[in-house]
């Protein structure tokens, strides 16, 4: 047996492959071995760290959830102190939406792993979205609903579907950019493309408001 240090540098090796190949390939298609490869560990030092391939990535969501969280939770904590006229909330959920898009480019693994995520199935992971994803969409559109109560926008849009639109279109976009007319893909690191694309995150925030009667 290592020694503390030893044991943690293993376990955050482990993690560190995990997480890329679970961004890049899915959690089915991702084996033990594979990943016990990429660490330059065995499948059983692999197990001893860190237990099962479903531990494992429960481990590797719940990290990228809780970077995730922060940054969210940072950008509805400035969302909050709004003032509460029409412009100003706009103006704020535009500042949110821009926020949401600069953490999916600093961190392109957590949209990589939530898109990989929607794509795979399997039961023993079902509770990463009843963990996760659904108490944080829920605390945006509450968040949400109430600034554009305070504010005098009206608050009977679908909000959480508004969320999800949001989060769909971003996780995309930051790992796949868009294919233009030409056939060429134009990428996120592009920075006309990343304004473009924030210039119709603001277009979709406005459409799915109005002034409350």
């Amino acid at each position: 047996m290592g020694t503390v240090e030893e044991t943690s540098s293993s376990r955050e090796r482990i993690i560190e492959a995990a997480t890329d190949l679970f961004a890049r390939r899915g959690y089915e298609a991702t084996s033990t071995r594979a990943i016990g490869e990429a660490a330059g560990l065995n499948i059983a030092t692999v197990a001893y760290h860190v237990g099962s391939k479903a531990d494992l990535y429960l481990e590797v969501m719940r990290r990228a959830h809780a970077a995730q969280g922060e940054a969210v939770v940072a950008a509805l904590g400035h969302l909050a102190t709004t003032q509460p006229t029409p412009e100003a909330t706009r103006a704020a959920l535009h500042e949110f939406v821009d926020a949401y898009l600069g953490f999916c480019l600093s961190h392109p693994e957590v949209p990589a792993l939530w898109m990989r995520r929607w794509l795979d199935e399997g039961e023993e992971t079902d509770a990463i979205e009843q963990e996760f994803a659904g108490p944080l969409v829920a605390r945006v559109a509450d968040g949400v609903r109430a600034v554009l109560q305070a504010g005098g926008l009206a608050d009977d849009i679908d909000l959480e579907m508004l969320v999800y639109s949001i989060i769909w279109s971003t996780h995309s976009f930051s790992r796949a950019g868009f294919v233009d007319a030409s056939g060429t893909r134009q990428v996120a690191s592009s920075l006309a493309m990343t304004d473009r694309f924030r210039r119709h995150l603001h277009t979709l925030v406005d459409g799915s408001l109005s002034v409350a009667p």
